[in-house]
């Protein structure tokens, strides 16, 4: 079982820069591939960033490339994504999602439905 409890989230003004956080509780936190996903009102839930366990396998949407970063630390059980030049569109709930990193999450860390486990959802608000 894993617990997920994001923070982070604000409102800021387009260019500015917020990092979230995704703390976890569960004692099995490093063998999770973890993900971030956004969903904007009226709109689907869709894959911003994932990373596997060790950190070596690491994924973006083209739409935050070169703009987002993702990162975890297993020791604190935590995982980060860094957000900078924000964009109005980037405006979202922001979720963090854990899936047990196995063959499937490489191929398939895109897909919601993949993911086992989801944090309560943090928001970010971007103005033009």
């Amino acid at each position: 079982q894993l617990q997920l409890v994001e923070s982070g989230g604000g409102l800021v003004q387009a260019g500015g820069s917020l990092r979230l956080s995704c703390a976890a509780s569960g004692r099995t936190f490093s063998t999770y591939a973890m993900g971030w996903f956004r969903q904007a009102p009226g709109k689907e839930r869709e894959f911003v960033a994932g990373i596997s366990w060790s950190a070596g396998t690491i994924h973006y949407a083209d739409s935050v490339k070169g703009r987002f970063t993702i990162s975890r630390d297993n020791a604190k059980k935590t995982v980060y994504l860094q957000m900078i030049s924000l964009k109005p569109e980037d405006t979202a709930v922001y979720y963090c999602a854990a899936e047990l990193d196995g063959s499937t999450w490489y191929t398939g860390h895109r897909v919601p439905q993949l993911y086992d486990y989801w944090g309560q959802g943090t928001q970010v608000t971007v103005s033009s």
